[in-house]
């Protein structure tokens, strides 16, 4: 009978009419379209400047790979058993497009983005929580989506607060609110969200223990990977790994088999102490990640330095965010 249930359960694909008038509408309401869709005044810049943001990474994958659709979808179409680095440039690039470059440049990134996932469609290999083994999923579904963004959204702000001053709830629901804008260009309409901030965290919590999300042996086998950073030549250190699974929740912790005993405790509580100090120590050149002084320099009509391409390459694995007649493929999400 709960097979039953689950194979009734409805899902809302993203059609191309659909995401076709958020574009119109995201387009509508930007009045400089050279400063992007947030601009230089937004704290959408004030945090994702931060490359502190990193620290949240691994919580976002790993909660994305709760998702049984994700977690196939990432098994079935992307190459991050092999090459993990690659999946984590390719989201960067799409979403540091989207905040801080041009209008042009964040929308031909959202159709690039739209375009990728009406070819990520397959099978659930196995039965997980809601979804029945052989059940069809694809990346351009509204739930799917929102849990994605989801992720993103809430670890930015753990990791942001892990290292600088905690946001006023005034702070949050500007942030929030800025985000729906961006999720629109995910596919995602704002009535789709939670109304405030109060509303995601409730969202945020109630997902963890719904039938939505379910830790398989495929989920988890990722996910050790990326935490053992196995297929890319960036080393993943203990205490990184710590506080990864000092921020799940325990629920997903546990399901994940994350080591978090006493050693993984005292890793995490040190990192937490000092990491604030060391973090507003580091100069802005670095702390600022390079799409962000990219944006910077195209305000003040200047070309951007070998540091900023760095940094970029860093975060995107290309020397500049996408212009606007780039059509790179992507991974998924």
């Amino acid at each position: 009978m709960e097979s039953n249930r689950n194979m009734e359960r409805t899902f809302t694909p993203v059609e191309r009419s659909h995401i076709e008038q958020l574009w119109s509408t995201v387009a509508s309401g930007v009045s400089q379209p050279n400063d992007g869709i947030f601009g230089p005044s937004s704290i959408s810049w004030k945090i994702n400047r931060e490359s502190a943001l990193f620290l949240g990474a691994g919580r976002a994958s790993l909660l994305q790979l709760a998702h049984p659709w994700v977690a196939a979808a990432l098994d079935q179409h992307s190459n991050l058993r092999s090459n993990p680095l690659a999946r984590f440039h390719n989201t960067f690039k799409v979403v540091f497009t989207t905040i801080f470059g041009t209008l042009h440049q964040a929308l031909a990134a959202s159709r690039s983005l739209y375009q990728l996932h009406t070819r990520i469609q397959g099978k659930v290999p196995a039965s997980a929580g809601a979804f029945p083994g052989g059940s069809r999923y694809q990346a351009n579904e509204v739930d799917a989506l929102r849990w994605v963004f989801a992720t993103l959204v809430e670890s930015a702000i753990i990791a942001y607060e892990s290292v600088l001053p905690p946001l006023s709830v005034a702070e949050k629901e500007t942030y929030y609110a800025e985000s729906k804008t961006l999720a629109m260009l995910f596919g995602i309409s704002p009535t789709a969200l939670p109304t405030d901030w109060n509303a995601f965290e409730n969202y945020n919590r109630e997902m963890w223990t719904s039938d939505m999300l379910a830790v398989t042996p495929m989920s988890r086998e990722m996910a050790h990977r990326i935490l053992r950073g196995r297929g890319s030549w960036v080393p993943v250190p203990h205490w990184y790994r710590s506080l990864t699974a000092a921020w799940m929740p325990h629920q997903l912790r546990e399901a994940f088999a994350l080591n978090y005993g006493e050693r993984e405790r005292r890793a995490a509580a040190k990192a937490i102490g000092r990491l604030p100090t060391v973090y507003r120590r580091i100069p802005a050149s670095l702390r600022y990640i390079g799409p962000y002084h990219e944006a910077c320099a195209r305000l003040q009509t200047r070309g951007i330095g070998p540091l900023t391409r760095a940094s970029n390459r860093f975060w995107m694995g290309q020397s500049r965010m996408l212009s606007q007649d780039q059509n790179e493929p992507h991974n998924p999400r």
